[in-house]
């Protein structure tokens, strides 16, 4: 399993930032934004009105984002061979991905980009990358799309379905690993170490949570497993420090491959992500809290 593993260890130079471009979505119970100079991955989710944004964005590969992985392609990552890795954000160094088209209303927004190699640095143009986001209630619904028209048959791998980086300040992850999904089953919560680890995801839902209990969870229906880790440093949004999961399936791309797939974002204790998620498995849609 593959994840955005020591990016801020690598003694190198990054390309200048441009002025981050950003589009907000808000219902008056959550606010999320995404970041138009890194191919519109999202950069900022919060519960309102206290507006704190728990993702962590410092750097194009540290978003809620698209991330793929095929064969080595003689790129290297700092002095680490690397690998064919369309990136939403855009590559290690800060070349960010270009956006082709985006539109929205009131209640949604629409993102397609070009994505980045993340090791080689090259726009990837025989790729495209697309993300629909809507509100509901205290739930954020994200619809990604990656389709690809080149030529090459890749090899299976473990794919971030998606990458989710976290405010270092959420150090908990919690989840259910167990054998009775959704009977109500004590959840489990532990602390990731570094780098990579593995965990069995049976509700496939997973979210970090700080000291007062409360955090940011993701429902991703389809995966039951998951890479994560915790990388030590600052915490804040923009903070070298991290809390990271992915969701993983083993998918092969290859000519015409195109892969679709919806995830849930909430603000709140475990318990409460687990009873939103679980109302959206039965096919409820989250209602605006009275």
């Amino acid at each position: 399993m593959i994840g955005k593993l020591i990016f801020c260890l690598l003694p190198v130079t990054l390309a200048a930032e441009p002025a981050r471009q950003e589009k907000f979505l808000s219902n008056g119970e959550v606010k999320i934004g995404v970041d138009m100079t890194s191919g519109g991955s999202v950069f900022w989710f919060s519960e309102l009105p206290a507006d704190r944004n728990l993702l962590n964005h410092a750097d194009r590969g540290r978003f809620i984002q698209q991330s793929y992985y095929g064969q080595p392609d003689g790129s290297k990552w700092g002095e680490k061979p690397w690998r064919w890795n369309p990136v939403q954000g855009g590559d290690y160094l800060g070349k960010p991905a270009r956006v082709v088209e985006s539109d929205g209303t009131e209640t949604q927004l629409h993102v397609k980009s070009v994505p980045i190699n993340w090791a080689g640095g090259q726009e990837l143009d025989e790729c495209r990358m697309e993300e629909w986001i809507t509100l509901h209630g205290k739930v954020a619904e994200i619809r990604f799309r990656f389709t690809y028209s080149g030529e090459t048959t890749h090899p299976a791998m473990h794919q971030e379905l998606p990458a989710v980086f976290i405010d270092h300040a959420l150090s908990r992850m919690v989840y259910y690993s167990g054998e009775k999904p959704w009977s109500g089953e004590p959840i489990s919560s532990d602390v990731p170490g570094w780098p990579n680890e593995s965990r069995d995801i049976s509700e496939s839902w997973a979210g970090y949570v700080g000291t007062d209990g409360r955090g940011l969870g993701v429902y991703f229906p389809g995966s039951k497993k998951a890479t994560c880790y915790r990388f030590e440093g600052p915490d804040g949004p923009a903070g070298s420090g991290c809390s990271y999961f992915a969701p993983i399936q083993m998918l092969t791309i290859k000519p015409g491959f195109s892969h679709e797939y919806t995830v849930h974002l909430t603000i709140g204790t475990a318990e409460e992500m687990r009873s939103r998620f679980g109302e959206i498995k039965l096919g409820k849609v989250p209602a605006k809290t009275p």
